[in-house]
């Protein structure tokens, strides 16, 4: 009698070819940089809240020769989920230097009247409104004496411990060209 070898029995059917999961771990990687990429575009690292020790920097010298008006507040929100808030107003330079840089220390008080986040940043005037509002640095644009520009201050976070007033700017350095 002879002998039957079940294993060819169990193979005899259609052959399997061996699967290759290289693409898809390839493909995977890929989609996940692409979410990665999607989440990082178009932020700016975040000034960090409450640098240089908990107090606010003394104005500066010039800061009583500049007028901050006008202030609104906005927020606007991405497809990703990314919020934005904004802080625009306008500048007037009343003393007797052109403008080419200033530097504002922002603070976002909490309900209790601290100080709940505080950013230093450069201030950015707006360029045009049109067909979305682009800013540019006070250097591209100095501000002269007698003058009044648009600024816009844009924060990727704001402490939700913020009790919802506008935020103190205070300058604490200025260029003057």
């Amino acid at each position: 009698m002879a002998k039957i070898d079940h294993g060819d029995l169990l193979n005899s059917g259609a052959r399997k070819e061996p699967r290759s999961y290289l693409a898809w771990v390839i493909a995977g990687v890929v989609i996940a940089l692409i979410v990665i990429a999607v989440l990082l575009m178009g932020r700016r690292p975040a000034p960090a809240a409450n640098e240089a020790g908990t107090g606010l920097a003394a104005p500066a010298a010039y800061a009583s020769d500049l007028a901050i008006t006008n202030l609104k507040m906005s927020e606007s929100s991405s497809v990703v989920g990314f919020k934005q808030t904004y802080v625009d107003g306008d500048i007037t330079n009343k003393g007797s230097e052109t403008l080419s840089g200033i530097t504002v220390q922002v603070v976002f008080r909490d309900f209790e009247r601290k100080i709940g986040q505080k950013n230093t940043m450069e201030m950015e005037l707006i360029r045009t409104h049109q067909p979305t509002v682009d800013v540019e640095p006070v250097s591209a644009a100095p501000i002269a004496p007698g003058q009044t520009r648009e600024f816009r201050l844009i924060f990727d976070h704001v402490t939700d411990s913020w009790n919802q007033e506008y935020p103190e700017i205070r300058v604490i350095a200025v260029q003057a060209k």
